[in-house]
Parts: C-alpha cells; structure tokens; sequence
C-alpha cells in the first residue's frame, strides 16, 4: 500500500458531501499556519509558489522547482495535500505523466491540471485535455496511488474564451470528456455567479470547485447550490504579501509600524513548526 493512501483516501472521502474550502498555501510556513487553522486539506497555488521563488505565475517555474516546493508543504502538515501543477509543465501527455509521478513521490495526493496553454493563447481541445488527463490518471497507478485526486481546471470564464452565451455549453462538453477519461473533478476558477454555478453543478457529471475571493459569494452560498469545494486561489498569499508592502511603506515614510499591530507573535509562528 502507498504510504500516503490514507491521505488520498480522505482528500478524495472531503469531496463527497459538503463543501471541501482551501485557503491556498505557497511555501510550507504558510502551509502548516492554513492547517492549524483547521483546513481538512492543503492545496498549493502556483502564483504564490512561483511569488515566493521570484518569478510570475503561469508555468514560470521549472518541474523541479515546483516539485520541491511541495515536498516541503507535504513534509509540514499532517492533513493532505493537493499540488497545483499548471498546465502539467509540457504540453504533451507525456509531460503530465512525468509532472504526476514527481508530484506523487513528494507527498501530494491531488493534482490541478489545468486545460490552458498559457495566458493568451487557446485552451487545449477537449480531446487534447482529456488525453492529458488520462495520462496523469495512468501515471498515478504506476506511482502506486491510483487513489490521487485529479481536479481538472477549465480556463474557459476565466479567460473568457467564445461568446459568453456559449461558455457553459463549452464547460459541459469538457466535463463530460475530462470525466470520461479519469477525472475526479472540475474547477472553473473566473465564474462565481451563483445561477450559472447552480444550473452548472446540476448538468456536471463532475463535483465543481469554483475560486472565490473579496466580492464573491459566502462559502455557504456556494454550498447551498452544490459546489463541492471552494479554492481562494492566489488571494491568501496576495494579502500577504500587502501586508509586507504596507508596513514596508509604513516604516520607510512615517517611521512607524501600526501595520503590523495584529500579526501573530513570533512564539505562535515559530510553535507550528516541529523537528
């Protein structure tokens, strides 16, 4: 049995009833502070990530790299953890494979795979995504986890591809392709209006995740209409690093620090680490 089967067990148990929210982490500090927060799992985000190593998100990170960032998250929480590998760094399914397999052997037990090619550019066809899902579904059994978490990102509202009229038409024919070929969920990260996610959850042969931030519906909004789980994306570590700038500002023009008043004493930081 792979070691980490428990885990991917309960990821995959989090999606079945309920809504499963993830306040995304990007380096293990961040990591280990969201789970003693009471997050059930972690999941990684690729904009904090590559933030942290100073480079911009969207595929900005080599395979290495990312793979190493969630060695270290993994190896800082006991809950599980789901790594955000963009669009699989590559866009053969071959590249996918490799991408799972690493990701596997550093401790995750759920992937993002996203169907976007990079900002700008068309979305992978349906066909062509579901291949690289499949890949990543197979590379997962050779790994020894066939229980990991696909959760396939669609750009389509993000990005705004095609008429607005015919954008959940397009998400449906790719759910019902990504489905069939081994995913276990759908993210749709740009649509948080609560009809089009409600008519969306009813035709889905998928669970959907949605991304949510300031100006989006509660949780519980989210919940009352069926999504399974709820991703804050990029904003936890947006707000992070704000604070850093405002109280960088702070003690540069005025020499004072009140930006700092309500952080967590160095103590309550320092306490969630073990050795």
């Amino acid at each position: 049995m792979h070691r980490n089967k428990v885990k991917a067990d309960l990821l995959r148990a989090l999606h079945a009833d309920g809504v499963l929210v993830l306040p995304n982490a990007w380096d293990a500090g961040s990591a280990a502070l969201i789970a003693r927060a009471g997050a059930k799992a972690v999941a990684t985000t690729s904009g904090g990530v590559s933030w942290a190593l100073g480079r911009p998100d969207g595929q900005g990170l080599t395979r290495e790299e990312m793979v190493e960032q969630v060695r270290l998250i993994a190896a800082a929480v006991d809950v599980p953890v789901t790594a955000d590998v963009e669009g699989g760094y590559g866009h053969a399914p071959e590249d996918v494979a490799t991408t799972v397999e690493a990701v596997v052997d550093a401790g995750a037990v759920g992937v993002n795979i996203e169907d976007s090619k990079g900002y700008g550019v068309p979305l992978f066809t349906p066909q062509e995504q579901a291949a690289r899902v499949r890949a990543a579904r197979e590379a997962a059994e050779r790994a020894g986890l066939p229980e990991l978490v696909v959760n396939v990102r669609t750009d389509v509202f993000l990005f705004q591809v095609g008429e607005p009229g015919g954008r959940l038409d397009d998400v449906l024919a790719r759910a019902a392709a990504y489905a069939e070929a081994g995913a276990d969920c759908l993210f749709v990260p740009g649509l948080v209006d609560l009809d089009v996610v409600g008519r969306l959850v009813e035709a889905s042969p998928l669970p959907i995740n949605v991304m949510a931030g300031p100006g989006a519906p509660s949780v519980a909004e989210f919940e009352a209409v069926g999504v399974r789980r709820v991703s804050l994306g990029t904003a936890v570590a947006q707000a992070a690093y704000s604070v850093a700038l405002r109280a960088a500002e702070e003690a540069l023009t005025k020499g004072t620090y009140t930006g700092l008043e309500d952080a967590l004493d160095f103590g309550a930081v320092n306490g969630v680490f073990t050795h």
